[in-house]
This record gives C-alpha cells, structure tokens and sequence, in this order.
C-alpha cells in the first residue's frame, strides 16, 4: 500500500517540476516543514519529503528505520539534515541501509548532522556550561544541551521523544557507520565554525558530474 502511495507522489512530483523522463528525484528525510529549504544542487529536482511527524504534511509519513518498505532503487539521492542523530546506535546501520534500498545503482545520499567532537572541544576550551547558548538559529539560542541531546523546546512543545538525540557522530564515526551500510565511496566535510559534519556517500564511485556539481576533488 505504502509503496503504491510513494510512486504516486513520485509521478505527480515529476509531472509538475520537470517533464517525467528527465527529473532527478531526492528524498528528503525527515526534512520537517515544506519551507525548510535544501541545498540549491538539488534546484529542478522532484523532491519527495518523509517525515514521522504528520504535524509537518510530508509527502509520505515513515520512520525512516523502515524505509526497506518503500520501493527499491527509485531516488537519485536521499538528503538527511540533522535527523540520524534521532535513532540509537543499533538502528543507525538500518537507516543506512534503506537509504541505500532506495537510491538508485549511481544514486548518493548526503547527510548533515552535528559534529560532536566540535561541541565538545568548546565546551571544554571555553569553560562554558552545557546549558550556555552556543550560537544563534532562526529558531532561537541553541545550547551545548540542545545539539548534544536534541533541541529541548521543540521536544518539550511536541511531547514527542523521537526530538530527542539518541546518539551522536564525529567525522570518524560518520564515515565508519556508512561503511558499515554498505557505501563504498564517501566524502566528509567538518564545519567546526557551525558544529556540523556533512557526508555524501555513494553507491558506486562517482562519476563527473557529480564531482562538478557537488565539488569533489
């Protein structure tokens, strides 16, 4: 039933951002609110938005440790942005895993999430307290607390645990749980200045343009 949803959602996104046989397709998981934008290279693409929470009217409502449900090999990529922080350590590797289920063969899935390590480096070298505000979102002041365990507000106003932060990466641990998944190609950046690691992993090496478009080396 799911599946026949997805494809349907699929169509109709192709149908009306770019003639069917040439859109490039990204899900987008758990990527919250339709205004919450994504990275201007994926600009012409029919993006599919998945998300647990229904409050946000996503495209399609799934956890994403169950994405193996929805049909295989129909993504060119999956954007995830500061949402694998949101499952224990065991269930990383399955999320992973339905990433991979869902690309296509030369399909990449990239991933933001906070830098650990950074947050902790800070913390330490400044002297501040978990609780001291460590820089400034459109959301409002986010804390040491907020990127370690997950943005208390929202977990306090949702009453949904699944806000919370269940575990958390460096670039190490990020690039050893992608292989662990099965991604033979990846790439990691490090932002120290906003506390974020950013991974494009890939099904297979990738090719030019994708080099082009995403600035590999």
């Amino acid at each position: 039933m799911l599946g026949s949803i997805l494809k349907d959602l699929i169509r109709g996104s192709a149908a009306t951002t770019a003639p069917q046989t040439s859109a490039r397709r990204v899900l987008n998981v758990g990527g919250g609110a339709e205004t919450i934008s994504i990275p201007p290279h994926y600009n012409g693409w029919a993006q599919v938005r998945l998300d647990i929470d229904r409050r946000e009217k996503p495209d399609v409502v799934c956890d994403a440790r169950n994405l193996a449900s929805l049909p295989a090999g129909q993504f060119d990529a999956v954007y995830c942005s500061h949402n694998l922080e949101h499952y224990y350590p065991h269930e990383v590797t399955r999320v992973l895993s339905g990433f991979l289920h869902v690309l296509k063969a030369d399909g990449f899935t990239e991933i933001k999430c906070p830098d650990i390590m950074s947050v902790l480096k800070h913390v330490a070298q400044s002297g501040m307290d978990l609780g001291d505000v460590l820089y400034q979102s459109a959301a409002g002041p986010i804390t040491a607390h907020d990127v370690v365990y997950g943005y208390g507000k929202e977990i306090e106003l949702s009453g949904q645990d699944f806000y919370a932060h269940k575990t958390g990466f460096t670039a190490k641990s990020l690039r050893s749980a992608l292989q662990r998944a099965g991604f033979p190609a990846i790439f990691l950046f490090e932002t120290p200045e906003t506390f974020e690691v950013r991974a494009l992993a890939f099904r297979v090496q990738p090719n030019a343009e994708q080099r082009r478009v995403l600035n590999l080396a």
